[in-house]
């Protein structure tokens, strides 16, 4: 079960509150929301995942997915608050490299 909260557009920013889980079962359906709000206030993403317990190679994915429409557009994506064990992964495949995680 995960949770996506569209905190809105301040600042050039349109931030994205996530929480719960977030893997291949409900990686479409983030995606969806995500895309949706962002096609409406194009800008910088920046995903809040101080309450995001769980992602899988899916959502790893999606992510990258979301990020290539971003920078398509001119825009820059970050992540914040991430726990250990999710950034970890992030690290492992690289993505620090090609998206802001702090």
């Amino acid at each position: 079960m995960q949770e996506v909260t569209m905190k809105g557009l301040e600042e050039g920013v349109l931030t994205v509150a996530l929480s719960g889980d977030i893997d291949l079962g409900n990686a479409d359906e983030f995606y969806g929301e995500v895309m949706s709000a962002y096609k409406q206030t194009p800008a910088n993403v920046c995903f809040v995942c101080d309450e995001l317990n769980f992602i899988d190679s899916t959502t790893l994915g999606t992510f990258v997915k979301i990020l290539k429409t971003v920078k398509a557009d001119g825009f820059a994506m970050r992540l914040v608050g991430l726990q250990a064990k999710i950034k970890k992964l992030f690290l492992i495949c690289g993505l620090d490299a090609i998206m802001e995680i702090a």
